[in-house]
């Protein structure tokens, strides 16, 4: 069962034009706030009205601009799990999951599946963010929609309860028979639960990849910031081959085999706990480490440094390493040389 997006709408100032298709898979649009992930959600579920375009589902037109075709929401057969949870608030918790269970054992089993046992008279006004969220999750799955859409929906949880439910979630998406689309900011949620990562950025999608292509090889600079890459760099290209990285006071070599045809590249980015740690200064590829601020995180250090040989030729970016506890201690206080391997550059043509 698939699913096929390809609309516009415009809002003001703002313009989503997005296309996308999905077939039983779980696919995920990763953004920024306000990039338009949620109203993506909102017209395909029929709360909102694209401008023009066609959605299908399966064999089913939802919505065609041409053919004046508009299915009600009541009507597409979309689960939809709501920011704010959309609870009715004169309905206890098990009245609220009946209205889409439609039978009492079904209702009993989700609510014993989402760790609501003793909770079921409970109102939504008397129960915790999380609480709502995972009565929110019961109705929407209880209804056997065609389409699952869950947007940002660990976003009121806690990391333990959140573990629970997005193993909870992985089961069900397990035996689910049709699309469920993923929509967050946050992208360590988006790699464990999803398939394939769609990358939007300002009403558009920039970038469609599975979720191990996107993280090792991504193709934007919107996409590399939201993978995580913490450190950019403009790119100036030298006559030799190789490029002076603008922004970290460094030549970068490039491997042969990463040269694609004539291509140029503008941006080049490089994740923090790539760094390798080497004797002395080389030609190329090698800075060293002035430390300007550690941070202990759960289980490494996070060193925000810049790079001590270019300090007095130009106004450089921070740099951030990501290195394990135990190796920062004991290299902490020496002179620190640090290597950006060309095979662990992402290189940007955009």
């Amino acid at each position: 069962m698939g699913l096929l997006v390809d609309i516009e709408k415009k809002c003001g100032d703002f313009t989503l034009q997005i296309r996308f298709e999905t077939e039983k898979e779980v696919f995920a649009i990763l953004g920024a706030s306000g990039c338009g992930k949620s109203l993506t959600l909102k017209c395909i579920a029929g709360i909102e009205k694209p401008d023009k375009g066609r959605i299908v589902l399966d064999d089913r037109v939802l919505f065609d601009s041409e053919k004046k075709i508009d299915v009600p929401a009541r009507k597409r057969k979309v689960g939809y799990l709501f920011q704010d949870y959309a609870l009715f608030p004169t309905m206890t918790v098990f009245q609220n999951i009946m209205c889409g269970a439609r039978d009492e054992a079904i209702a009993r089993d989700f609510v014993k599946r989402f760790y609501l046992e003793g909770k079921e008279e409970l109102y939504p006004s008397q129960l915790s963010g999380g609480q709502k969220q995972r009565v929110a999750m019961a109705r929407m799955l209880a209804a056997k929609p065609d389409v699952i859409m869950l947007d940002e929906p660990f976003s009121a949880l806690d990391n333990y309860l959140k573990m629970r439910l997005e193993r909870e979630i992985m089961d069900v998406v397990d035996l689910f028979e049709g699309a469920v689309l993923f929509v967050s900011h946050d992208r360590n949620e988006v790699y464990r639960m999803t398939d394939k990562i769609a990358v939007m950025e300002n009403g558009k999608i920039v970038d469609i990849q599975t979720k191990k292509e996107l993280f090792d090889e991504p193709k934007t600079l919107a996409a590399t910031l939201l993978t995580g890459c913490k450190n950019i760099t403009r790119l100036e290209e030298n006559a030799d081959g190789t490029y002076q990285a603008l922004d970290w006071g460094i030549r970068l070599r490039t491997e042969s085999t990463q040269k694609k045809d004539q291509s140029r590249y503008v941006y080049a980015g490089f994740r923090a706990h790539y760094f390798e740690v080497v004797s002395g200064m080389e030609d190329a590829n090698v800075l060293e480490c002035e430390v300007l601020r550690e941070i202990e995180d759960a289980f490494s250090t996070v060193v925000l440094f810049r790079n001590k040989g270019a300090k007095e030729t130009g106004d450089y970016s921070v740099l951030t390493l990501d290195i394990p506890k135990e190796k920062w201690k004991q290299m902490k206080n020496e002179r620190i040389f640090l290597k950006i391997p060309p095979e662990k550059v992402i290189w940007l043509e955009k």
